[in-house]
């Protein structure tokens, strides 16, 4: 818990938080992750400022596990996905992923995937970065839709696909949650 002036800005905080990461690291050899929870003016909200840190944190082992610092603010969908309960998760996937063809992905085809996305389904973009031809990086996507029956150069398509991923990765770091 940290007493921050009125009016300070969130990438002042997470300066803050970087440098408590960094001395932690250099200091005493250890690793650590800080959670941030939303700004608050009394201490009636501090519990609820905590408690934002504390999900930040949870949801961070789960969604981000490289970052060293995770806000409750910046969480996005991956906190909504958190909350869900794992009956509705499960229902979602097999609506989703029909006869299990998300787990006849392998692992460059995963990772093919997750660049894309980080390159905002750009073709061009993703083939230069992942060091293929624009042509390979058309025919794996095509691969991928014969499979699934998604379009990940698709928006609506590749949200459904990313938040799919994003809930199976949740189920498998905690299956017995609810």
């Amino acid at each position: 818990v940290k007493e921050v002036r009125p009016g300070i800005e969130p990438r002042d905080i997470d300066k803050l938080a970087g440098s408590i990461v960094d001395t932690l690291g250099s200091e005493f050899y250890t690793h650590c992750v800080v959670g941030i929870g939303t700004i608050v003016t009394g201490i009636k909200d501090l519990a609820r400022s905590f408690k934002e840190a504390q999900i930040a944190l949870e949801v961070g082992k789960v969604f981000d596990t490289e970052r060293a610092i995770v806000s409750y603010d910046n969480l996005g969908i991956a906190r909504l996905i958190y909350q869900l309960p794992t009956t509705l998760c499960e229902a979602f996937l097999k609506e989703v992923f029909k006869r299990g063809s998300i787990d006849s992905l392998d692992h460059e085809t995963l990772f093919t995937i997750q660049r894309f996305f980080e390159n905002n389904l750009n073709v061009s973009e993703t083939s230069r970065k992942l060091f293929v031809h624009r042509n390979t990086l058309v025919y794996r996507l095509e691969k991928i839709k014969k499979i699934t029956g998604l379009d990940l150069r698709q928006f609506e398509d590749a949200i459904v696909f990313k938040v799919a991923l994003m809930v199976k990765k949740y189920l498998a770091s905690n299956p017995s949650k609810f």
